[in-house]
């Protein structure tokens, strides 16, 4: 024991060493217990993501100020030795560094959190986790139609968030503007096929339209843009084989799938229960010159 305790107190880096090690262990035990007692308080899953976040990055940086106090006179030999050894790391490891300063602009600003829905590096889908050099997205599209998960998880670096623009389906205002297109055979009831349409709209998403125009209130006092309307509306154009109507409202952009099924569903019912005055069109084709035609037995 005496032979221990003369090498600990001889030999400064076995001391320096145990002191690192206490030290290191005491951290993460005080950072594990303050995670466990403040998540439990914790309902949101957002705010509960970001703090299991934020105390796992102060308690790897409170490792490394100890580690450098510890160690400050052997560090500071070094520093030359880590300057230019630095400046090479830091050129081959740009990509790195650029996505560690994309991952704090995320955690810092509002560009997206987990939980949204965005479009980053050409890839669509919800953010599931938000890591210091990758963010994780459950993509939706690609092979399958619609705002609907694929299976793929894709993994973006951060430093696309200062490459390319960051398309947020859901940040200050979680509402899309969508519209669906009804052909209408010329000859039918306009005026009942509007009503219908504009019926079934108010009907299935006039709900959204009120929720919509409180958020939109929201928008207007934040950013410099102009007055729109959140209500159904429907609008009409005609062209060589039908007349097209277009239903246009605002809708929650998690359940773009399902409205539209609705709106459909509904429409078609309406339509075929309107005795013929409504009908739906398809395309046609005239053919207005028939070539001559020249038989031989």
């Amino acid at each position: 024991m005496e032979k221990y305790t003369e090498l600990v107190t001889k030999n400064p880096y076995v001391l320096q060493l145990i002191m690192v090690v206490v030290g290191v262990i005491f951290i993460l035990t005080v950072k594990n217990l303050i995670r466990s007692r403040l998540i439990r308080h914790i309902k949101d899953n957002n705010n509960s993501y970001r703090s299991k976040k934020a105390i796992n990055a102060v308690g790897y940086f409170l490792i490394l100020l100890l580690i450098s106090i510890i160690y400050r006179e052997s560090l500071g030999t070094l520093a030359v030795f880590f300057g230019i050894v630095g400046a090479g790391i830091a050129f081959a490891l740009q990509e790195v560094i650029v996505s560690i300063a994309g991952w704090i602009s995320i955690l810092l600003t509002d560009i997206y959190k987990t939980g949204d829905r965005v479009m980053l590096g050409g890839i669509k889908g919800d953010v599931i986790d938000v890591g210091v050099l990758r963010t994780t997205i459950m993509e939706i599209g690609g092979w399958v139609e619609a705002d609907l998960y694929n299976g793929r998880i894709v993994r973006i670096a951060n430093s696309f968030v200062f490459k390319e623009p960051v398309y947020n389906y859901s940040a200050d205002f979680p509402f899309l503007w969508d519209e669906i297109k009804v052909p209408i055979q010329y000859g039918s009831n306009y005026t009942l096929a509007r009503k219908i349409i504009f019926d079934v709209g108010q009907e299935v998403v006039g709900e959204y339209s009120v929720e919509a125009e409180k958020q939109w209130e929201i928008m207007l006092k934040k950013f410099m843009i102009e007055n729109a309307s959140t209500h159904p509306t429907v609008t009409i154009i005609a062209n060589d084989n039908w007349v097209e109507f277009s239903l246009r409202y605002v809708v929650d952009y998690k359940k773009r799938v399902g409205v539209k099924d609705q709106l459909f569903t509904k429409i078609l019912e309406q339509v075929e229960a309107s005795s013929n005055q409504v009908e739906l069109a398809s395309t046609t084709i005239a053919l207005t010159k028939i070539p001559p035609l020249e038989m031989k037995l």
